[in-house]
């Protein structure tokens, strides 16, 4: 499964980067981490729950960050398994500037699953993963401004993550609004056949 995208963070491209590294900030930006510690100087290990569908259950694993250029772009790849299967992957993410306050962040990986996972079919997974990895980008843009409101004020401003239970919920927005989407197309699509059809059996009946 490939993943790829974009996204604009409202901050510089050197605090974006320090978010982005900061092991604490994503242990509480990404939905379902129970936990992330740093082992090795570019290594990390930690839990996470995940639900897919039907699907749902605790996965350990690693992640290894590697070809890094502070604070331009990073190689990452990511080992995890659990009950419902495992996930492996890799991926490399580019922080481009635009201007003072914004900044333009392109990621692009491959990712594969086995064992159970693998059995909620690909559109469902596609659904998910892009619903998730927007809102852990939407968190880590909520860090970001918070940091700034620090930084600015002098004094320390709290960021709370959505809770696992708010993650889930966005994601089931987000697949039924995919849903509605695909059978409004499925409807256009099928209207226009049928105009198609009316019209050539006009065509023929005057000729």
């Amino acid at each position: 499964m490939k993943i790829e995208g974009e996204y604009i963070f409202d901050g510089s491209r050197e605090q974006v980067w320090e978010v982005v590294r900061d092991p604490e900030v994503l242990a509480t930006a990404l939905p379902g981490t129970q936990s992330l510690e740093q082992v090795g100087e570019n290594e990390y290990q930690g839990e996470m729950h995940v639900r897919i569908g039907p699907v749902a259950g605790l996965f350990s694993g690693q992640v290894v960050i590697s070809d890094e250029i502070p604070p331009e772009s990073l190689t990452m790849s990511v080992e995890g398994k659990g009950k419902p299967g495992f996930v492996k992957g890799n991926g490399s993410v580019q922080l481009i500037s635009q201007g003072t306050d914004k900044t333009l962040m392109q990621y692009q990986g491959d990712m594969q699953v086995g064992g159970r996972l693998a059995s909620v079919g690909q559109r469902m997974m596609d659904s998910v993963s892009k619903s998730l990895l927007k809102q852990g980008l939407d968190s880590l843009n909520q860090a970001v401004l918070a940091r700034q409101t620090s930084q600015t004020t002098g004094v320390e401003v709290e960021y709370t993550p959505p809770s696992e239970s708010e993650f889930a919920t966005s994601v089931a927005k987000d697949m039924v609004g995919e849903m509605f989407s695909s059978r409004r197309v499925l409807w256009i699509v099928g209207a226009v056949v049928i105009i198609i059809i009316i019209l050539a059996v006009i065509l023929l009946s005057r000729g």
